[in-house]
Parts: C-alpha cells; sequence; structure tokens
C-alpha cells in the first residue's frame, strides 16, 4: 500500500516537489488555500519571467544568504539541470542580455504553469482547492479551514513567505508554528525599496531617473548594476542584492550605510588620475572626463560641501564611495521577497523538522535571502526536487 504525503501550498517549490515524488510509491496531495495552483509563479512573470540564472553553479551559491544552507540543494539540482528538464517537458528556455534564463518567446506564465502542471496530473496527483491549512488537530493530523483532518505519512510545508499577500503568502501560519515550539523570526521586507531623505530640489529634479553602470556597497557585500531615484529613495536590482546586509544594520540601528561607487569599471587609482590630471572644473571632468550622467553629477553636488567638490582629491574619493543613509526597508506589502520565518536550526539538511517527525519545510517559509534575477525560483524548484529525491529514496530502503 502506498504511503500518503500531503504538501500544503502550492507554489513553486510544492510544483517541484509533487513533479519528482514518485508517485508509484506515494499518493500525493497538493492542498492549495486559492482556487488555483502557482499564483506567487504567475506574479513573478509580471516583470520579465525569468526563471533562473545563468552564471556558473557554483557563482550562483555565492549569491544566497546563508550560501551553506542551500548549497546541497543548488549542486542536486542546478540551474542547468532545470533548463534541461524544462526541456524535456516541451519548453525550451534561452539566457538573455543580462543572463537571465527565460522561456523561449511565445511561451507566457500561465502556459509555462500549465505544462508543469500537466506533469502532475499525468503523475496523478492530487489537487485540493480552497483549503487553508489551520494547524494541528494533535501531533500529526492536520485541520483545514472547512474542518477536513488529514493524517498524511509525510508532508511537505512549501505555503511562502509574507510577500505579496494576494497570491495567498501571508505568513499566517507563523505564530501557529511558534505555538508548535518551531522557532520562527518575524519577516522582513528584502528585494525592496530603501528610504533615503532627498533634498527636495535634488528629488524634483532627479525622480524616476536611472543610475546606470554603477556599484553599491554595504558591510561586506558590493553589487554592480542599476539603481533607480524615486521619491522614497533607491530601488533596483543593486539595492535588492544588499538586502542582507542592509536589514541587519536597520535593525541594529535605525539606519544603514551605504556606499555608491560611480565608475565601477575604474580603480580609485585611475579615478584620481583622470580627475587630477584634467585643468577643467570639476563639473566638467565629471560630465567630459568621466561621463557620469547628470543624476550622477547631480547626487555628487548635493551631498558633497563647495568645498568637498572642488577638492579633487576628495572628489575622487566620493566618485569611488559616495556616503548615503538609509533611512527605512519599504512596507513588506511591496516587497518582492522577504526573510524571516522557519529559524534555519529548526531543519536538517533534509529540510526535516527536527521536533516534527516525517514533516518537511521548503520555500520561503525558511528565513534564507537571494537577489532577483532567477534565483528565488531557482531555490524554491531546488529544495522542491531534493526534498521528493530524499523522500524517493526513504521508501528504497
Amino acid at each position: 500500500m502506498n504511503k500518503s504525503i500531503a504538501i500544503i501550498g502550492g507554489g513553486p517549490a510544492a510544483l517541484f516537489a509533487a513533479a519528482f515524488l514518485d508517485s508509484t510509491k506515494f499518493d500525493i496531495t497538493i492542498y492549495e488555500k486559492k482556487k488555483s495552483l502557482g499564483r506567487k509563479f504567475l506574479v513573478a512573470g509580471d516583470g520579465g519571467f525569468n526563471l533562473t540564472h545563468g552564471e556558473s553553479i557554483e557563482n550562483m551559491i555565492s549569491r544566497y544568504t546563508p550560501d551553506y544552507f542551500l548549497k546541497k540543494a543548488l549542486l542536486n539540482f542546478s540551474n542547468e539541470d532545470l533548463r534541461n528538464w524544462l526541456d524535456k517537458i516541451g519548453l525550451s528556455t534561452f539566457i538573455g542580455s543580462s543572463n537571465r534564463v527565460y522561456p523561449e518567446k511565445g511561451n507566457k506564465p500561465i502556459e509555462v504553469l500549465n505544462k508543469i502542471k500537466q506533469v502532475l496530473i499525468d503523475k496523478n496527483i492530487q489537487f485540493e482547492y480552497n483549503h487553508e491549512w489551520k494547524g494541528w488537530e494533535n501531533d500529526y493530523e492536520f485541520i483545514f479551514e472547512n474542518s477536513k483532518r488529514v493524517n498524511p505519512d509525510y508532508t511537505i510545508f512549501c505555503m511562502g513567505g509574507t510577500s505579496w499577500k494576494i497570491t495567498g503568502s501571508d505568513g499566517a501560519w507563523l505564530n501557529t508554528f511558534n505555538n508548535k515550539g518551531i522557532k520562527t523570526l518575524p519577516f522582513l521586507p528584502a528585494n525592496c525599496a530603501y528610504e533615503i531623505n532627498w533634498k527636495k530640489d535634488f528629488i524634483d529634479r532627479n525622480e524616476g531617473k536611472p543610475l546606470k553602470n554603477i556599484a553599491l556597497s554595504c558591510g561586506t557585500k558590493t553589487q554592480k548594476g542599476e539603481l533607480v531615484i524615486t521619491k522614497f529613495g533607491l530601488e533596483g536590482n543593486a539595492i535588492y542584492a544588499l538586502s542582507s546586509e542592509i536589514q541587519p544594520q536597520l535593525s541594529n540601528n535605525k539606519t544603514a550605510s551605504i556606499y555608491l561607487d560611480l565608475k565601477p569599471m575604474f580603480t580609485q587609482e585611475e579615478v584620481s588620475k583622470k580627475v587630477n590630471k584634467s585643468q577643467q572644473k570639476p563639473t566638467d571632468i565629471l560630465k567630459k572626463v568621466l561621463k557620469l550622467s547628470p543624476p550622477q553629477i547631480d547626487l555628487l553636488r548635493t551631498f558633497l560641501t563647495k568645498e568637498e567638490y572642488t577638492n579633487k582629491n576628495i572628489l575622487s574619493e566620493k566618485i569611488k564611495a559616495l556616503p548615503l543613509t538609509i533611512l527605512s526597508a519599504a512596507d513588506i506589502d511591496e516587497a518582492i521577497s522577504t526573510t524571516g520565518g522557519i529559524n534555519l536550526n529548526e531543519v536538517s539538511e533534509n529540510f526535516e523538522f527536527h521536533k516534527l517527525k516525517n514533516s518537511f519545510c521548503i520555500g520561503e517559509m525558511l528565513d534564507w535571502n537571494a537577489p532577483t534575477g532567477g534565483y528565488l525560483l531557482q531555490a524554491c524548484f531546488s529544495m522542491g526536487v531534493y526534498v521528493a529525491n530524499h523522500l524517493n529514496k526513504l521508501e528504497l530502503e
């Protein structure tokens, strides 16, 4: 007789766990609180549907915080493995100019989701919609909002964090796990905009303008990319990737310090040489010699005193490391992803709860972080496959 597996949640991690579980050994049911699967999967496609990133898996692993936690899962099912599997089910992909991986043109997010769902249908996976998990009736029996009770042999929890609540990821489960003795951390926004107290005249001139080909540093991390100046502060891939450094500073100090490198392709020595060699006025040096954009020049004029701006040595230093102070993160409802949730010490290397036998936790429920660009989805896919392979092996022993 087959053992039963309940997958609580119907997002990316759940879909891949179900796709890779051996349905000849298990009776598998996905319990989804909404009326359809993969709602967050579809939302992720709104801004350009990058499924993963094209860099080497070794470099990819280093993008996660903490990197050790997801290493085994990512090596077990890498970005290359994902592309090969998608190709087998009729979903070819390509690497774009930004090294992000997209479905071939013509494959919309809903079509990608339907292809994956068809894999589950062909494996006789069962779907129970409008089933919101409400906790435990006893040690292992679950109760849903509709009063339905189930007592599976194995459970895989993948209910998401608390970003994009409209998709069902509202983090309502946090207190339920706390009450069960599972340590959790408060949810915090990640991959979000951060507040900077701009001077009014500066933001009047520059709101909505990009800062291209820059690098941003916070703590021990530096990220090259782009930023957008907003009335609230800064947003864009360069600052999203530093959330793991920014958030601890905000929690501990109420502010965070970041440093903007306006010319990352040049060393400090090269910038100093170009600036000091020129006999032009500071603004002309920035515009004609270093080719800085008007918003970049305006940043320097705004954040430096007149004495600093006209001192070539100080100006050279600030071009490579302009200090900015972050006051807060955007509201969690506006974040692309979240940190917090289940403390990583609560699960084994196989993502099994230490305190809940035969129960596993994957996806954004766990306290890890990754930048945008396909990393979030890849980690969810990899965790789903890893748990599935682990359970498949258990039944062979």
